[in-house]
């Protein structure tokens, strides 16, 4: 039985140290996965490439899913894990506290990439709004091309491409 359909079995009650251990190993399988996955979005995020990034996202919400409902399944068997395996159960502690600080960095990683983002789109949007041309001396008066006009004042253009 693999470990997403043990997992995925709403009834498992634990019974002896054998299926303890299975229902931990499956556990671990899924968040070891599920880490990979996070780890790869967050390197690919920071090298800028996003669509790549996005594209792991059915694959990541499918794991976290795994790895909830074998949480739960945890959580209905904690009594049963800590008497027939309790050094598994820690080994499982230890792997989730890796991965929340995994989590930890992933969301600042996604967040500097906002508002860098954000920071762009902002400068844009200041550059596409300035004038034109440059004021002159005076309440109305304003200076021709040539010396004082902006040197980049053709169209805009915005690649949704990174």
């Amino acid at each position: 039985m693999s470990a997403a359909n043990l997992i995925l079995d709403e009834r498992p009650r634990i019974a002896d140290a054998l299926s303890a251990r299975a229902l931990i190993e499956a556990v671990l399988e899924a968040l070891g996965a599920l880490s990979h996955l996070v780890g790869e979005e967050t390197e690919l995020v920071r090298a800028g490439r996003l669509p790549e990034a996005m594209s792991r996202e059915p694959r990541k919400t499918e794991l976290a899913g795994i790895y909830m409902r074998g949480v739960e399944q945890v959580k209905l068997n904690a009594v049963a894990l800590a008497r027939f395996v309790p050094d598994q159960v820690k080994r499982l502690k230890d792997a989730h506290l890796a991965f929340q600080n995994l989590i930890e960095t992933n969301q600042i990683v996604l967040a500097t990439a906002r508002a860098v983002s954000e920071s762009v789109i902002r400068d844009l949007a200041a550059d596409a709004n300035r004038p034109m041309r440059a004021n002159g001396y005076g309440p109305a008066a304003s200076v021709g091309a040539g010396a004082f006009a902006r040197p980049n004042s053709g169209p805009l253009v915005v690649s949704r491409r990174l």
